[in-house]
C-alpha cells in the first residue's frame, strides 16, 4: 500500500543566515565596543588606558549617577502611571460616544506628531515664569504663579505634565482599540445580572484588558526611562540636578567632560536595567501564556 510522503521542507538558513548576520554584527560590535571603552579611560583624541572597573567604582562613588538614575525612574514610573489612568478614562469615554468619536481620536494623538524638541520648546515658553502663556492665565484669576522649571519641588512634576500631554494619546489609541475588540456577550449577561458600571468595569473589562495594559506599561515605561529630548530641552538637568536623567547625565559625561570611559560605564549598567525589564516582561508574558 503507497504511503503519503510528508513533504521535504525547504532549507531556509541560505536565506535568512545573511539577515541574521548582518543584524548580529550592527548589534554586536557596538554592545562589544561600549563594554571596551567602559573599561578604558579614553577622552577625545587622548590615548585609551585600560582601567579595570574604575569607572564603574566612580559612577558609585560619585553620586551623580544614582541622583540621575533615581530621577529618571521617578520621572518613568510617575508618567505611566498619570498616562495609564487618563488614557484608560478617555478610552472609555470614546468607547460610549457615538458622534463625534473619529475627531477626538484625531486630536488625541495629533501630540505625537510633534517631536520631543519642538514640544520641549513650545512648553518652555508655555512655562515660562515671564512671559508664559499659563503663568498669565493664573495670575489673571488670582492664582499663584508658580517657577515651573526652575524650581526644586515643580520641575519634575512640570517635566511629567509635558510628557503626560504628549504620550497620552498612545495609551489611549491603544486602550480604546482593545475596548472596541471585547465582546459583548459577558456585558449582556453581567447587566442581565444587575451589575453597575463600576462592577464591569472591575470585573470584566479590566481582566480582559490586562494583557493590554501590561504591554502597553512595558513599552512606555522603557520609552520613558529613555527620557533625553524633554529633559534637555525644558531643563537641561536642572534646577541643581533635580530633573537630571540618566541619558543627559551620559550625554553630558561624554561630550562636555569628554570622558568617554564613563558615559560607556552609564550605558552599560542602564541598558542591563532595560535588558531586565525586558526579560521580566517576557517571563510575565509566558507565565500568562501558559495559565490560558
Amino acid at each position: 500500500m503507497a504511503q503519503d510522503i510528508a513533504p521535504s521542507q525547504p532549507n531556509l538558513w541560505p536565506y535568512i543566515l545573511p539577515t541574521v548576520l548582518v543584524l548580529g554584527g550592527v548589534t554586536l560590535y557596538p554592545i562589544a565596543t561600549v563594554l571596551w571603552m567602559s573599561l578604558h579611560d579614553w577622552t577625545w583624541g587622548g590615548d585609551s588606558i585600560f582601567s579595570d572597573v574604575k569607572n564603574y567604582r566612580l559612577l558609585w562613588l560619585k553620586g551623580s549617577f544614582l541622583i540621575a538614575l533615581l530621577n529618571t525612574v521617578t520621572f518613568a514610573i510617575s508618567a505611566v502611571l498619570v498616562e495609564l489612568v487618563l488614557g484608560m478614562i478617555l478610552a472609555l469615554a470614546a468607547n460610549r460616544v457615538t458622534r463625534g468619536a473619529g475627531l477626538f481620536r484625531v486630536l488625541m494623538i495629533l501630540p505625537l506628531m510633534v517631536s520631543g524638541i519642538a514640544v520641549s520648546l513650545v512648553w518652555k515658553v508655555l512655562l515660562d515664569p515671564t512671559f508664559g502663556v499659563i503663568n498669565a492665565a493664573l495670575g489673571a484669576i488670582g492664582l499663584p504663579e508658580p517657577n515651573w522649571l526652575g524650581s526644586t519641588t515643580a520641575a519634575m512634576p512640570s517635566l511629567v505634565m509635558v510628557e503626560t500631554w504628549w504620550q497620552t494619546g498612545f495609551v489611549f489609541i491603544i486602550l480604546a482599540a482593545a475596548l472596541k475588540s471585547l465582546p459583548e456577550e459577558p456585558f449582556e449577561a453581567a447587566r442581565l445580572e444587575g451589575a453597575n458600571g463600576w462592577q464591569m468595569f472591575r470585573y470584566l473589562t479590566l481582566p480582559m484588558l490586562r494583557p493590554v495594559i501590561v504591554t502597553v506599561v512595558v513599552f512606555r515605561l522603557i520609552d520613558t526611562l529613555k527620557v533625553f529630548d524633554l529633559v534637555f530641552g525644558l531643563t537641561g538637568g536642572g534646577p541643581l540636578r533635580a530633573t537630571e536623567a540618566v541619558q543627559t547625565l551620559t550625554y553630558q559625561t561624554a561630550f562636555k567632560f569628554s570622558n568617554f570611559g564613563e558615559a560607556a560605564a552609564i550605558v552599560v549598567i542602564f541598558s542591563a536595567l532595560i535588558f531586565a525589564i525586558c526579560a521580566a516582561y517576557g517571563a510575565l508574558d509566558r507565565r500568562t501564556g501558559g495559565a490560558e
